[in-house]
């Protein structure tokens, strides 16, 4: 059956080319996010000096991977985000690309980057990266209609990536990787909490199961992102404690998660779209900040 969402490929073909559909097929933005915390994952687990063609390699292997993987879930959910207003202009759902078109391109790239990763890299970070996909693919994409811990089990594969770095550089998971990995676990949170109370029409709209789904007055959905926020200002400073950045690190990560906190906190006080919006954007900002700390301050 045929929805509103579904414009006239000839039309929506003339107002988009095809390089920003396959942008948009592959959510380059967060394959962006993806790049920056793969690499610094492979800049803190590598030793000096810095060796750039691993590096490229790595970086590489993962947006492939990554890109593979935002296609795939992009084909799996293309009837719900026709339903979606935040979605709907997608390339599959708008027809400007075919479902079998975007299925194809997605698995190529996912098994790309796998093996790309296992010749030029290593082993582990290839089992890291297919172990990405199978969590996003199998277990997060058929969860969002199922069960609201979606969004935890989500911020699983996108916490992985700078493992993948760390493990490409070092051969394998030691203490530094999995400060990394709590990090932008939890960093995940409250980034998807205020999105999704923000978005919570259209999620119900498609039939996902989100914590925000019947909270109306925001409260849930703040005071989660509090919590967590809360919990990410404590354990962001791991790297310092196990040895992979000083406690220079300590000190801007104890303020950057200080106003994280605050602005988590206002949510909680306003419960308005425009907190929320506010809450989304700082932790935006938030992450590559708190990045860039960590690789001004290896040690």
């Amino acid at each position: 059956m045929k929805t509103a969402a579904i414009e006239n490929p000839a039309l929506a073909s003339s107002r988009h080319g095809f390089a920003s559909d396959l942008a948009e097929l592959v959510k380059a933005r967060l394959t962006l996010l993806v790049l920056l915390t793969t690499a610094v994952g492979f800049y803190l687990g590598s030793e000096t000096p810095i060796g750039y063609r691993a590096l490229f390699n790595t970086v590489f292997g993962t947006a492939a991977a990554a890109a593979g993987a935002a296609a795939l879930n992009q084909w799996w959910e293309r009837r719900a985000d026709a339903l979606m207003r935040r979605t709907r202009t997608r390339p599959i759902p708008a027809g400007r690309m075919s479902a079998w078109q975007a299925l194809a391109l997605g698995a190529a790239l996912s098994v790309f980057g796998v093996v790309y990763l296992a010749i030029l890299c290593n082993t582990l970070s290839a089992a890291l990266a297919a172990i990405t996909i199978a969590i996003y693919i199998f277990a997060y994409t058929p969860l969002k209609r199922a069960s609201t811990a979606n969004t935890a089990v989500g911020a699983i594969p996108g916490a992985i990536p700078p493992m993948i770095g760390w493990a490409a550089a070092r051969g394998d998971i030691g203490p530094g990787a999995w400060s990394l990995f709590v990090i932008v676990f939890l960093w995940q949170l409250p980034h998807f909490f205020a999105i999704a109370w923000m978005c919570r029409e259209d999620y119900s709209r498609a039939g996902f199961r989100m914590i925000s789904g019947d909270d109306s007055s925001g409260e849930r959905s703040a005071s989660q992102s509090v919590f967590f926020c809360i919990l990410l200002l404590i354990l962001a400073g791991l790297p310092a404690f196990v040895g992979i950045a000083s406690y220079v690190y300590e000190a801007i990560e104890l303020l950057l998660g200080g106003i994280f906190v605050a602005i988590a906190m206002r949510f909680l006080r306003l419960r308005t779209q425009s907190a929320a919006r506010l809450l989304f954007i700082a932790s935006i900002i938030y992450l590559p900040l708190l990045l860039g700390a960590l690789v001004l301050t290896k040690s």
